[in-house]
C-alpha cells in the first residue's frame, strides 16, 4: 500500500477487498477495487495532489 495512506484508508482497503472476496471476486480484481475505492474517497476529500 502507498505510504500516503493513513491507517484508516488500509482499514478501509482491507474492508473492500475482502467485501469484494466475499462477492466472488478475483484477488486481483478485489485488490483493484479496493485501491480504486480508497483513492476516490482520498481525491473527494482533498486529500491527494492535483496535477
Amino acid at each position: 500500500m502507498p505510504k500516503e495512506w493513513s491507517a484508516k484508508d488500509e482499514r478501509q482497503y482491507e474492508h473492500v477487498k475482502d467485501s469484494e472476496q466475499e462477492q466472488g471476486r478475483s484477488d486481483d480484481r478485489a485488490e483493484e477495487i479496493a485501491a480504486r475505492t480508497v483513492n476516490k474517497q482520498r481525491s473527494k476529500e482533498g486529500r491527494t495532489k492535483a496535477d
